[in-house]
């Protein structure tokens, strides 16, 4: 090795995670790559907007959280909320909203956002989302979009965690990779058309650096997802796949116009909490 190179080690594989280690792997990653993240994809995610996914759909379109009137006064947590943009939107609407993320670095973006847009500023708090520092019954509406769900390994404990802080007849909006995607090869062109693994291998995606995970992302099965659900004690009310847009000519990663006219890339799940 020369003198002053250092060597870089990085191997990609489909392997058992736990939550330990999951968390201090995406804790570390999200830091280190959230000035990057929104320098590439800011724009279209805006700085105060609530867009479910890489299709472009905001909230505006799909009205997940129900109308956007009738959130002046509700408690709104949202969770895995990165730069707190779809807090922001919420919150501009007259909804007292928390937005929570387990990175320092993207909540530091979310203070840099807050700086240069117009609107209420929803608090911040750092915390991993399976341990809400929340009371419980706290909320009357949970919403993430694609945060911490597809990042954490107890994910059926994290369903459990957001109906405990959920008030009886509160909603829980979530959005993830659609899980049919993982059978598929992670990549924009023709070539992630064709399947190339098993939906049904529930095995995490783990990048490691020097054999330290530095990256987890965790699979569920439709089934799984809705039954950790129920199994929280949440009602499912709507599963949306939402289709690409034609106007939509954006690639993010490995969604693109091409793959998104024959595969869904995004999963929203809605559930209510039973009660009053």
């Amino acid at each position: 090795m020369d003198e002053g190179h250092v060597e870089y080690s990085e191997a990609v594989t489909r392997r058992e995670s736990g939550q330990a280690e999951t968390v201090a792997a995406n804790r570390g990653w999200w830091d280190r790559e959230a000035v990057d993240y929104l320098a590439e994809h800011g724009g279209f995610l805006g700085d105060a907007d609530l867009v479910w996914g890489p299709e472009g759909w905001s909230e505006e379109e799909l009205r997940i959280l129900g109308d956007p009137d009738a959130l002046a006064g509700r408690r709104v947590l949202e969770f895995g909320g990165g730069a707190a943009q779809g807090g922001r939107w919420c919150a501009a609407r007259g909804a007292q909203v928390v937005s929570s993320d387990l990175s320092a670095g993207m909540l530091a973006a979310a203070r840099r956002l807050d700086a240069r847009t117009d609107g209420p500023a929803p608090p911040l708090v750092q915390a991993d989302a399976t341990r809400l520092p929340f009371a419980d019954e706290s909320f009357d509406i949970i919403f993430s979009a694609y945060g911490a769900t597809p990042f954490v390994a107890d994910s059926a404990g994290l369903m459990r965690e957001l109906a405990r802080v959920l008030r009886p007849g509160g909603l829980l909006a979530f959005s993830t990779s659609h899980p049919i995607r993982w059978a598929f090869p992670d990549l924009p062109g023709p070539e992630g058309l064709t399947a190339d693994g098993s939906y049904f291998d529930e095995r995490p995606y783990v990048e490691a650096t020097w054999g330290e995970a530095s990256y987890v992302e965790h699979h569920r099965t439709m089934g799984h997802r809705i039954a950790e659900i129920i199994d929280a004690g949440l009602v499912l009310r709507a599963l949306h796949e939402p289709e690409w847009p034609q106007d939509n000519t954006e690639t993010w990663g490995g969604w693109s116009p091409l793959r998104g006219a024959h595969l869904p890339g995004t999963a929203i799940f809605v559930a209510v909490r039973p009660g009053r």
